[in-house]
């Protein structure tokens, strides 16, 4: 079978259509029985594609794919290892907890600092296989996904992505802030926090049972699969000429690859070859199907790329060797923390938690214009209160998620921060000193009307009163390529 009748394959089993045209009717969910569908673009083990890629045998997810969770699993006092633990210990990674993993700190060649700018100047290359990617599908995952989140899932276009919170009844806390992709009509790949694992999957058994609607949602977790996230300027330069080199394909066959025509959220899948320079040459040539996202958690221009289990390690490897060190290198948990604080993006458990809103949390943005007139998701009377002003009759945000530079000694989490007479008014959830800006930067909370940019606060850090203002969020302008005129770096 040759590779169109691949692709053919493929997208039967995932289905074409547009968002508006697929949402189930809650009569017709009830009447459906969830079934084991295929995953999209899985593994080479899942499609079973031989070196020439010209036979297609049956496709059979594998037992770990498949795997159900009814409620959550107990919290795994083993520290895990992701796919690329013994590449981060070879180029001497300093390895600590995170999020139930090992993970690199840094590597030997950089420090911190150094590793922050190669990122803003060059690129680097992140390990984030320890983030829960999940696969929703079935003529019930739209009507899932728009109870338990604030955004507009209906209007979200195939092979696009949208970050998310899933919300909390009544309260309409964040459980945990996501990010959603559409890959089907209803066909979702969802990427939550790995320290929240235990608490999301118990969070998305209990939904999926209590919904009236829950024969029509099948949940699956990607258990073992690799996630890179590749990030700076010289990104697109890095993953294009790696691709060209493997003669990947996207899914119509074509080998002719232009990643500037793949704007901040969206992605495309496409089928590389094992570049294991180690495989037999029976093993040569063997494929898999990757996924690609313009995105990530830097500010800057970027990807993430969602990689089956047998080819994490050896696509990574490729794309590290076909770059070099001039262009790319490996970046670990310190330089993510504070690309990420000078981006103005939250980190779960410090600047988001299950008391805190979207609204609260600044990020409105992601709720949805035909949810905030229609509602139907959880919390939905609390969230619409706050989006509305005092003077509007609504209740506004008790309180407000702000950036913060503070003069002196860097304030660190749980640092408090007091108005002009001393009295508590905020607290700072993050902070750090900006290798980009040369000051301190913080993130926190200030109680609603403290919060409008440039006004001045104290921080108290060390037990000493510090000058503080209030800032404008992202600290460091954003590079993300984008589709309008005049947004996307030359």
């Amino acid at each position: 079978m040759n590779r169109r009748r691949l692709v053919n394959t493929f997208n039967a089993g995932r289905g074409v259509a547009k968002p508006s045209h697929c949402r189930a009717s809650l009569q017709h969910v009830q009447q459906t029985t969830a079934t084991a569908s295929i995953l999209p673009l899985t593994s080479r083990q899942w499609l079973s594609i031989p070196a020439n890629r010209n036979s297609i045998p049956q496709i059979r997810p594998p037992q770990s794919a498949q795997r159900r969770y009814a409620s959550g699993e107990p919290e795994d006092s083993v520290v895990k290892q992701t796919a690329l633990y013994n590449l981060h210990v070879k180029n001497g990674g300093k390895m600590v907890p995170f999020g139930g993993y090992s993970m690199p700190v840094q590597y030997s060649d950089l420090s911190i600092t150094e590793s922050h700018h190669w990122t803003r100047d060059k690129a680097s290359l992140f390990d984030v296989g320890h983030m829960v990617q999940h696969r929703l599908s079935g003529p019930a995952a739209s009507l899932l996904l728009e109870r338990i989140t604030p955004t507009s899932i209906t209007s979200l276009e195939t092979y696009h992505s949208t970050l998310s919170c899933l919300l909390h009844p009544i309260s309409g806390g964040i459980v945990d802030d996501t990010v959603i992709t559409r890959l089907g009509p209803e066909t979702f790949y969802v990427v939550t926090n790995a320290a929240c694992r235990s608490k999301d999957l118990a969070y998305l058994g209990e939904q999926i049972a209590s919904s009236p609607y829950r024969e029509g949602i099948d949940h699956q977790v990607l258990d073992n699969w690799g996630l890179i996230a590749l990030q700076g300027p010289l990104s697109v330069e890095v993953l294009q000429d790696a691709l060209l080199a493997n003669r990947a394909a996207d899914l119509e066959g074509r080998e002719e690859i232009d990643l500037h025509s793949l704007y901040f959220g969206q992605c495309k899948h496409y089928i590389v070859n094992d570049p294991s320079p180690s495989a037999s040459s029976a093993e040569k040539g063997q494929a898999a199907p990757i996924l690609i996202s313009r995105g990530g958690y830097t500010g800057e221009d970027g990807f993430e790329i969602s990689i089956p289990p047998d080819f994490t390690q050896t696509f990574t490897d490729f794309l590290l060797a076909s770059a070099g060190p001039q262009k790319l290198r490996l970046a670990g948990l310190g330089a993510r923390d504070s690309l990420r604080l000078e981006a103005g993006m939250c980190l779960y458990g410090h600047d988001m938690n299950d008391d805190i809103t979207p609204v609260e949390a600044g990020l409105s943005w992601i709720i949805g214009k035909e949810r905030r007139a229609g509602g139907g998701f959880h919390g939905d009377e609390v969230i619409l209160r706050e989006l509305k002003p005092v003077k509007e009759g609504g209740a506004g945000p008790a309180k407000r998620r702000i950036g913060l530079v503070v003069e002196g000694a860097p304030a660190r989490e749980g640092a408090k921060i007091v108005d002009g007479e001393g009295e508590e008014v905020g607290i700072v959830t993050s902070g750090c000193p900006s290798p980009t800006l040369q000051k301190n930067i913080a993130m926190g909370y200030v109680k609603s009307g403290m919060h409008k940019a440039g006004t001045e606060v104290g921080v108290i850090v060390r037990g000493k009163r510090r000058k503080g203002v209030i800032a404008k969020m992202p600290f460091v302008k954003s590079k993300y390529w984008k589709q309008a005129a005049g947004t996307a770096p030359g």
